[in-house]
């Protein structure tokens, strides 16, 4: 179980990059949009998410990336925390349940930043934070081994 523990971790870790990928690709596409000529108003977002075409090809990966924040990285963070119940990682539960503390603040600061701006950066500091724990939190799990009371009574044996 510590391996699903550590695998998860760093699925969130992974998550976390390809959510930036996903945000930078979208607005990069945007910015080319715009440089030939086009013109963006609140219709031609909601035009293309209702199923109309998407103004550009790039558009894809700001769905993308509301998908994938809204649902998989939460799936993933959830999973952590079952799991922490039962991967013996040191202090691995408050690891997992401050990972998913993250997740949580991430998903609120990204459907607020919408209204608030300033918001909309904290959502891009607070993904750097959950990166950070997230990554740690899969190496820890690698390092960290639970002792076994009769592992630590021939340790003692050894050592004197």
């Amino acid at each position: 179980m510590r391996k699903v523990y550590r695998v998860l971790a760093f699925l969130v870790a992974i998550e976390v990059a390809v959510q930036a990928m996903f945000i930078v690709y979208g607005d990069a596409g945007l910015g080319l949009w715009v440089d030939d000529g086009g013109v963006v108003d609140k219709a031609t977002f909601e035009d293309a998410i209702e199923g109309g075409a998407a103004p550009f090809p790039e558009f894809q990966a700001f769905l993308l990336h509301g998908m994938n924040g809204m649902m998989v990285i939460p799936a993933l963070a959830l999973l952590l925390v079952i799991s922490s119940f039962f991967a013996k990682v040191p202090r691995g539960m408050a690891f997992a349940f401050g990972v998913l503390a993250l997740v949580v603040l991430q998903v609120t600061l990204g459907l607020f930043g919408h209204a608030v701006a300033v918001l909309g950066a904290l959502h891009g500091l607070n993904a750097l934070a959950l990166f950070s724990v997230a990554a740690w939190t899969g190496i820890r799990s690698r390092s960290s081994v639970v002792a076994r009371p009769a592992d630590s009574e021939s340790a003692q044996r050894v050592a004197v």
